[in-house]
């Protein structure tokens, strides 16, 4: 595997803050894909989701978002990656999957 390639595989150190339950040094691209992609995606800022798209592309991070939602997102942050981020304006997803209960 060469160098370049290596490097899009590899989940940075810099993600670290945003994937609080797990070791990114011990983490796999593929098996942690779902956890990664909602954890950045609720969590991070702009800098994490431009290095979210070098390893997922926008379409492979949406097909995580839909396929196998999480209920971690705030209300507004649900509807700003779901409506900005991820460009999904008009699929017709479940709030009450992806939104977190607030007591």
């Amino acid at each position: 595997m060469n160098e370049r390639l290596a490097q899009i595989r590899r989940i940075p150190r810099t993600f670290q803050p945003f994937l609080w339950s797990k070791n990114v040094g011990k983490m796999d691209r593929d098996r942690d894909k779902i956890y990664i992609v909602h954890q950045i995606l609720s969590y991070g800022d702009l800098k994490e989701l431009r290095q979210l798209f070098r390893i997922y592309d926008r379409k492979e991070a949406g097909e995580v978002f839909t396929k196998y939602p999480k209920r971690i997102y705030q209300p507004s942050v649900f509807y700003f990656v779901k409506n900005f981020i991820l460009e999904l304006r008009n699929r017709r997803l479940k709030e009450e999957d992806y939104v977190k209960a607030l007591f």
